[in-house]
């Protein structure tokens, strides 16, 4: 089984059977290489065209083997290069055996990053001493390689894999000369792996930080209610976005949602603090909305290392004629959008106050509104608004249209498809969304 693949940079002619590359041409070939590693940070992609930059220039086949956060070695990639491209071998792909701890073979040595090597078909034609060998004398029959160079690839304190390269031409065999340039070569592959590394360690920390947060949302009779959250799509952000909802002791419930400046784990830290505070002075005190945020604001700057962040809180009660009430106040938050069963929408921009982390010129304000029956109330963080191509007007009157076509959707639906609609295609931030369905003028449930 084969799968072609294009090859991602400009096309070069091959240097011919010696492929002897001149000083300037190697220079040339390890700015490109650094090029391509630098600007991706998907390690499949990033190692494909790195391979496409070598092949043919210097060899006819490439494999790449990493090691595993477990030790585990794996065959990544396999590419052949001939007449019709370049060929990626998944047949010659996969798990590999473990790395031998005394084993003076070439790949078990680069594997250990003890040094780079020269290799050919005759190096592992004695009895093996590893299972690597076995796996690398197959490679040898299967491939038709007559000669190879293998260097480590190393990370800043480990060593990550191994890079082959190999002819299965008769032209001129690899020397030391050639071991230098794969060195190079390993070493940038090997840096930019272990900054792919990091950033999927950081955000798998944040994104397992963001689900503990994220709460359970509490059962409130008649009343419909939902929240999602989408991680950002480039791996190196992790955000600080998240939305709360929970019983106060008078009876009303308190609504949140927030955003704290940032995009690594920093942020997503501090929107851990905040969350539990506005959650404990939301308890604890019987305050007005604006009262509580400006309390947050100033505990905020005194004992957390959050520089700035946005917050709408919002408390929601029914009155003693049984209508729904919401108080709110906002600090530099998207305004809450409010989605009749007729489809007639507003945005609540009232009560908008400076952005947490600012000290304010004028006293916070709280708003109130009597929610329509049957109504849907969304609470969302700018990622489900903002975009690089239009201006926030138009993402805000985007989401306005999107909202009021899903009205008469069950809430499931309409938070799934609002948030798969009304997303920009090249917002690179996180979304939370919260929404709230009340119950028509009946008493009965929200649907």
């Amino acid at each position: 089984m084969t799968d072609a693949i294009a090859d991602p940079v400009r096309p070069i002619p091959s240097p011919g059977a010696g492929r002897v590359l001149s000083e300037l041409e190697r220079l040339a070939l390890l700015a490109d290489t650094t090029a391509q590693l630098i600007s991706n940070n998907d390690v499949d992609e990033a190692l494909h065209r790195v391979v496409a930059l070598v092949l043919p220039r210097l060899a006819d086949w490439a494999v790449i083997d990493l090691i595993t956060d477990s030790d585990d070695v794996s065959r990544y990639l396999v590419v052949h290069a001939d007449t019709e491209g370049l060929t990626v071998r998944p047949d010659l792909q996969g798990p590999m055996p473990p790395v031998s701890d005394a084993s003076p073979m070439p790949l078990s040595r680069a594997l250990r990053g003890v040094a780079s090597n020269l290799a050919g078909p005759q190096t592992y034609e004695g009895e093996p001493d590893s299972g690597i060998a076995v796996e690398q004398r197959k490679l040898f029959q299967v491939t038709g390689i007559k000669t190879a160079v293998i260097a480590p690839i190393r990370g800043p304190w480990e060593v990550l894999g191994a890079i082959t390269l190999g002819r299965s031409d008769d032209g001129v065999a690899f020397t030391t000369h050639d071991l230098a340039l794969l060195e190079d070569i390993a070493r940038r592959i090997g840096l930019a792996l272990e900054n792919a590394r990091h950033y999927q360690r950081q955000r798998q920390v944040a994104e397992t930080m963001q689900r503990y947060l994220l709460p359970q949302l509490p059962h409130l009779p008649g009343v419909g209610m939902t929240a999602r959250y989408l991680s950002a799509p480039d791996a190196s952000y992790v955000g600080g976005d998240w939305y709360d909802a929970f019983h106060l002791p008078g009876g009303d419930t308190a609504l949140v949602i927030g955003d704290v400046v940032g995009h690594d784990l920093e942020a997503a830290a501090g929107m851990a603090q905040l969350r539990n505070m506005i959650r404990a002075f939301t308890w604890s005190q019987d305050r007005p909305t604006h009262g509580i945020v400006e309390h947050l604001n100033e505990a905020m700057m005194q004992i957390t290392d959050v520089r700035m962040a946005t917050v709408i809180l919002a408390r929601l009660a029914v009155d003693a004629a049984g209508a729904w009430q919401l108080r709110w106040s906002s600090a530099g938050h998207p305004p809450p959008l409010l989605v009749g069963r007729d489809g007639l929408t507003r945005y609540l921009t009232e009560a908008n106050g400076l952005l947490l982390g600012m000290p304010s010129p004028r006293p916070r304000s709280e708003a109130r509104v009597t929610l329509p029956a049957a109504s849907t109330l969304v609470f969302y963080t700018d990622g489900l608004i903002e975009s690089r191509r239009q201006p926030l007007d138009e993402g805000m009157e985007n989401l306005r249209r999107h909202a009021a076509s899903l009205a008469h959707r069950d809430l499931d639906s309409f938070a799934d498809q609002l948030l798969h609609r009304a997303r920009p295609h090249d917002n690179d931030d996180d979304v939370a969304l919260l929404a709230i369905r009340l119950p028509d003028a009946g008493g009965g449930r929200a649907s």
